[in-house]
């Protein structure tokens, strides 16, 4: 069944595109030679380029390596939505002034070709369209897909540069779309990118109905949400491309046979699948909260100070969302715990930062990778990037970085920090670190987080309070222990490491049968050695570092 059938028409559908199509309207009527739409959604980005061209007065026209050149929206012996015959589509639309094939354009060829999809004949060929192009004087778009795979073609590229050059002088513009693509340094200056936003709240929720519309065709649907339940169901796309977003929700409406409350919960997974393929953000689960966290009261104040900054009515008052913390402390003190508390508290989304698979082995393609990690996070929003071990991911911003990356890491670095400084969207960064010392200087001032934390080894009270978390986690009753004298013997342990403990002691009391006891708590310390001997030196020194550049998220100090 035709497209158009299932979608709203294009002023209506692409409301939240508009500065895109706004900027390829500029770039198509300033004629710009060659324009790069970098997107896994070549439909959408086919649709924006009709759209563009048909409010300029523009022919558009596609290109496959299978098809070869046809007039863009050519179905069949029509072209699609003009009401033009295919026995329009002549030589004299192109103005061929040289480069034709052999014997010309007859008649007969035109026959041939249009039997083969109505393409222009002899076109298939990269380096043999670009050299019809050439020729060309008709004002127009040309959508060449997936033509990344012809650029290490070095008579492709010639021929790609002599068309751009020719292109210049009027409006005429080739757009180049694929997922991702090279550029050739010999085409740089030739090329603008144009980037496809993803789909605000608006257009979403016309997703949901058409979705409706599409499936009920061929599916007897119910519909068993309210507005606030669409509003969810919206809010659980947000991040996701319009075309994930449209398998989402058809997927999930053909698995309920409704449009009902646990296709909410649907759409969620099947988002978090998407996000996961990705390999660069990974949603998470977030069922823990502060409370669920022993001692660091002024970490939980300061957080509880901003809950709901992100809200409208914080904006009507006049304030900014919050930017974000770094988390810097001892290991096993519940840094991580922290940041994943920090937005089940906030009842916020939480995607986590995976930098091992933000690297590349193509130069540029890494900051790409990057910026699509932060339009990602932008479109979840208002969520909380997790990135947890920060120093890891700008390893190689040190003086050498040139030599021992060739720079990635710190042009990295910079697209990271101009992001933290300059966005908009209400993205709370959640970074946790180990090694304070790894940190660049610009990262770590006030403008780009909010603040920074360290977390100490717990003290006595705090001690208390995490294992009385601990055992009634693991189902014992807390008034059965002397937690007064086993957070003395604990001195000098960390949050994890008291955590093992009492995994330690009850596996010992399920072992020889027994009740677990505070002796038995005692003994499982008396066998562990904690991180604070072993490396007792380092430990220190963080703390010297710490004790004049960050706040501590205890209200006292820890205790050894």
């Amino acid at each position: 069944m035709p497209e158009a059938t299932d979608r709203l028409p294009d002023r209506i559908q692409d409301r939240s595109q508009d500065k895109a199509t706004d900027r390829l309207r500029v770039l198509l009527d300033s004629s710009t030679p060659i324009v790069v739409m970098e997107t896994v959604e070549e439909s959408r980005a086919v649709r924006l380029v009709r759209l563009a061209c048909q409010s300029l007065n523009l022919q558009s026209f596609e290109w496959t390596i299978a098809s070869g050149l046809v007039r863009s929206g050519m179905v069949g012996s029509a072209v699609a939505g003009s009401g033009m015959a295919a026995s329009a589509f002549a030589p004299s639309d192109f103005g061929i002034e040289h480069g034709l094939p052999p014997g010309g354009y007859t008649h007969d060829a035109y026959a041939a070709a249009q039997a083969q999809g109505n393409m222009i004949y002899d076109t298939r060929d990269p380096a043999k369209v670009l050299g019809h192009m050439e020729g060309l004087t008709v004002e127009g778009a040309f959508i060449l897909k997936d033509f990344h795979r012809h650029l290490d073609d070095p008579v492709v590229v010639r021929r790609l540069r002599d068309v751009g050059q020719k292109f210049q002088t009027n409006r005429r513009t080739l757009i180049l779309t694929a997922p991702s693509i090279q550029i050739p340094p010999e085409l740089a200056s030739l090329v603008e990118y144009l980037e496809l936003p993803l789909p605000d709240r608006v257009r979403l929720r016309q997703i949901v109905d058409e979705m409706l519309v599409r499936v009920s065709k061929t599916h007897t649907l119910g519909r068993k949400l309210d507005a606030a339940g669409i509003d969810a169901v919206v809010a659980n796309l947000r991040g996701l491309t319009e075309e994930e977003s449209e398998r989402a929700v058809s997927q999930a409406l053909v698995t309920r046979y409704a449009l009902c409350p646990e296709t909410i919960t649907d759409i969620l997974d099947a988002k978090k699948a998407m996000l996961k393929r990705t390999g660069m953000l990974d949603f998470v689960d977030t069922t823990d909260s502060m409370s669920g966290i022993g001692g660091l009261e002024n970490l939980k104040n300061w957080l509880a100070l901003r809950r709901g900054a992100w809200e409208e009515k914080a904006r009507d008052f006049g304030l900014e969302p919050p930017k974000g913390v770094i988390i810097l402390g001892v290991q096993g003190c519940g840094k991580s715990l922290c940041a994943r508390a920090i937005a089940g508290e906030w009842k916020l989304p939480l995607v986590k930062f995976d930098s091992a698979a933000i690297f590349d082995k193509y130069i540029g393609e890494t900051e790409k990778r990057i910026q699509k990690v932060f339009k990602v996070a932008e479109g979840l929003a208002p969520c909380v990037l997790w990135i947890d071990e920060l120093e890891k991911v700008f390893a190689g911003t040190g003086a050498d970085s040139a030599s021992s990356d060739a720079g990635v890491s710190s042009r990295m670095l910079g697209s990271f920090l101009g992001w933290m400084q300059d966005r908009k969207a209400p993205v709370f960064v959640a970074a946790t670190s180990n090694n304070v010392n790894a940190l660049p200087p610009e990262l770590i001032r006030k403008g780009r987080f909010d603040e920074l934390f360290f977390v100490d080894l717990p003290n006595q009270a705090e001690r208390k309070q995490i294992l009385s978390i601990q055992l009634a986690r693991r189902k014992k009753n807390v008034s059965d222990f002397d937690l007064g004298q086993i957070a003395e013997a604990a001195g000098g342990y960390s949050g994890a490491e008291i955590d093992a403990v009492v995994q330690t002691a009850m596996f010992a009391s399920f072992s020889f049968k027994q009740p677990m006891t505070t002796q038995t708590l005692l003994d499982a310390l008396s066998q562990t050695v904690p991180l604070s001997a072993t490396r007792a030196e380092d430990i220190q020194a963080l703390r010297q570092w710490a004790k004049m550049r960050a706040v501590p998220a205890s209200a006292g100090s820890g205790q050894v």
